[in-house]
């Protein structure tokens, strides 16, 4: 057996072994299904801030709004 003949074999016998070491990926669906809590409770408040002028102006004709 030459040099050439022992590293072939050698390349043979290691792509043998590697073949064996594929990666499976495997998608499957769920048994149970998805459930979603979508209770959300949005409290929010605004303060405006406003120029003394603009703010007597609201005082003294209320009816504005």
């Amino acid at each position: 057996m030459n040099n050439t003949t022992g590293a072939l074999l050698i390349a043979v016998v290691g792509v043998c072994l590697l073949s064996g070491c594929v990666p499976r990926i495997e998608v499957a669906t769920p048994k149970d299904p998805i459930t979603i809590n979508m209770n959300v409770k949005i409290e929010h408040e605004i303060f405006i801030k406003v120029d003394k002028d603009v703010e007597n102006l609201l005082k003294n004709q209320s009816g504005l709004f």
